[in-house]
């Protein structure tokens, strides 16, 4: 269900939810072999995409259905997002087609988010009774502002790929995601793992002045030093 293969033409990583059966529904091993493709990747990018004409559908509904333990499976759900948000590598999200719930919580959990013009995104969880409950609140407000993000939380409306754009949801709109990767794996593996750090640690409000003098002192060593 879960693919991770090295790209031929560049220094990435590409992970493939490949259940387009089901729109590429995560069950909880899936999301356990998702984290893995993810944490131990080698490479210092990472894509993530999904098989087929969806990007991901969220959880998968039998699997919500049944469930003994709802609150771990959130929980489950949120030690994926998190896992993806601080790897080491650069993680971009690839959107072509449709996601829905959980598969926007991982697209948010991604550092770089690129949608080809065929995406959408929608949090569709309240209308049947529910919510995205893998870090979704927390971040989808931090990311396009609260009053947009109560918009998209509370309508399940369909948002289209320009309309992500314009909102912050996505960075660009490209015809084909790879070219994204190829351009990121192109730079310094080292600068980039120092940059994503810093950015993410700053957005969090902490306080990285001091962080950012040593990783460029250190970056400068090694690239000018004897």
């Amino acid at each position: 269900m879960i693919r991770a293969e090295r790209a031929a033409d560049g220094e990435y990583r590409t992970v493939t939810i490949d259940r387009p059966e089901a729109r590429n529904a995560l069950t909880p091993d899936a999301l356990d072999a998702l984290e893995a493709a993810v944490v131990e990747a080698d490479e210092p990018v990472v894509l993530l995409r999904g098989a087929g004409s969806a990007f991901c559908a969220g959880a998968d509904l039998d699997v919500v259905e049944s469930l003994a333990d709802p609150a771990a499976f959130a929980e489950h759900g949120q030690r994926v997002a998190d896992a993806i948000e601080s790897a080491d590598a650069v993680v971009i999200a690839g959107v072509d087609g449709a996601a829905r719930g959980g598969g926007v919580e991982l697209a948010l959990a991604c550092d770089i988010r690129v949608a080809t013009p065929a995406a959408t995104f929608a949090e569709t969880g309240v209308s049947f009774g529910l919510f995205g409950a893998w870090g979704g609140t927390a971040r989808l407000p931090r990311i396009v502002g609260e009053g947009v993000a109560l918009d998209i939380a509370c309508s399940a409306r369909v948002v289209d790929a320009e309309e992500a754009r314009e909102m912050g949801l996505v960075s660009r709109v490209v015809p084909d995601p790879t070219t994204v990767a190829r351009e990121v794996a192109d730079n310094d593996p080292g600068a980039l793992s120092a940059v994503k750090r810093l950015v993410r640690a700053g957005a969090r409000g902490a306080e990285t002045a001091a962080d950012e003098r040593a990783a460029f002192a250190r970056l400068h060593d090694e690239r000018f030093g004897e």
